[in-house]
């Protein structure tokens, strides 16, 4: 309630020629509310035929997580997928006979049939001990240059045979029968809030600053449009560079730990869902702190003299709406919000500087000083009088008509 009567006297101030009593403020936000609730549902219901492709969507970090853990395992000549499908024909083809085993092979290129050699040698290997498994090997790869190269690479670089790094990850569980369902119901919500959030942002703008006169509502599309493309920067920004830079942070500490990555496909929609969405409404923070310099509640100075309070709140800030607790989040989120902040003390000097050059040209013309500053109009001449000179002349004339020219007449 006191946040609905803070709201309500905003709108009062914006427009005080058109103040409403407290019953009326809540028929235009059950108004609001309404149309915000019917554009989700139209943007909900038209994201909902499309949550296939919005599932390989979200899933696509998980899958940069896996090519980035067994990348980093293996040698710069031999690619993840190589690696993992020599893996998978291995396991496809243990229960063949020989005969059937190579004409199974034949389909495949010859390089992964390399892998596939020297990842049997490998995990046979395992069952021996350690000071029996490097001469095991080199004694298997002696008639094979080829594949003793590829053995000494992969040893070197530490890479597992016998695990999968995405197995886990990639192959994500449900563990309730209505886990998947609502999973394309939240994935449809999510969507359509990106979707849908220029109009979502115009009735939240309408609704708080009603009455808008005509040269105003012009600005207000122009201002929506940059907090759209700031709203999807943030998004873009979270899901191609700091979510898959979480996901591989937490994805190897667990290994590094000894623990297993079984991941829930709902617990990992709902975290990459969440996240995305908090970085996009992060970066609508000019548009917030502009809407407050425009409504004369903040100026250039206030937030010059605050900017190291504003420091502080913008770190507790992203300590609160980040979905994780590490540091590198934070920073991944507090440093973006933090160059928008001083890129709004920058836009409210400008505007600062706008507002005093236009009150001085006004107060110029008020007084005469200045001619006006429209190029339409042009510059007023100033015509002298000529009537003066002309009646003096006039005048001249006729003293000389009235003089006499006989001197006994002027006796």
């Amino acid at each position: 309630m006191f946040l609905l009567k803070k709201v309500f006297q905003l709108r009062d101030k914006t427009n005080p020629e058109m103040e409403k009593p407290f019953l009326d403020h809540l028929e235009d936000l059950r108004v609001m509310i309404m149309q915000v609730v019917v554009t989700l549902i139209i943007s909900m219901i038209l994201c909902f035929s499309l949550q296939g492709y919005l599932m390989d969507v979200l899933r696509a970090p998980v899958q940069n997580v896996w090519l980035e853990h067994t990348r980093g395992s293996l040698p710069s000549d031999i690619t993840p997928e190589s690696w993992e499908q020599a893996k998978d024909l291995l396991n496809r083809s243990i229960d063949l006979s020989p005969e059937q085993r190579s004409a199974f092979y034949e389909h495949f290129d010859p390089q992964v049939l390399r892998y596939l050699d020297a990842i049997r040698l490998m995990r046979a290997a395992k069952a021996l001990n350690e000071t029996d498994r490097l001469p095991f090997l080199e004694q298997q790869a002696a008639d094979d240059a080829e594949l003793k190269r590829i053995i000494e690479a992969v040893s070197a670089t530490g890479a597992d045979p016998d695990s999968r790094a995405g197995s886990d990850v990639m192959m994500m569980s449900a563990l309730k029968p209505t886990e998947t369902f609502m999973l394309s119901m939240k994935l449809a919500f999510f969507a359509g809030v990106v979707l849908a959030f220029p109009f979502l942002l115009y009735f939240i703008l309408q609704f708080i600053l009603p009455g808008l006169h005509q040269h105003e509502r012009k600005i207000l599309w122009p201002s929506m449009f940059v907090g759209f493309a700031l709203f999807l920067t943030g998004v873009f920004f979270a899901y191609f560079f700091v979510l898959p830079k979480t996901l591989v942070f937490f994805f190897e500490w667990s290994i590094d730990m000894g623990v297993t990555n079984d991941w829930r496909i709902g617990e990992y929609i709902t975290f990459a869902t969440q996240f995305t969405l908090l970085f996009g409404l992060s970066f609508e923070l000019p548009v917030v702190i502009m809407a407050l310099v425009k409504l004369g509640l903040l100026t250039y100075d206030m937030m010059r003299r605050t900017r190291s309070y504003a420091i502080v709140a913008i770190v507790v800030a992203a300590a609160m709406i980040t979905p994780t607790s590490d540091v590198l989040t934070l920073s991944l989120m507090a440093v973006p919000m933090y160059v928008l902040y001083e890129a709004c003390i920058l836009l409210a000097w400008l505007d600062q500087r706008k507002r005093r050059r236009a009150e001085k040209e006004e107060t110029l013309q008020r007084y005469g000083l200045t001619p006006p500053s429209t190029d339409d109009e042009a510059p007023k001449t100033i015509d002298l009088p000529t009537d003066e000179p002309e009646t003096m002349a006039s005048d001249d004339d006729d003293d000389s008509q009235e003089k006499p020219s006989d001197p006994e007449d002027a006796r």
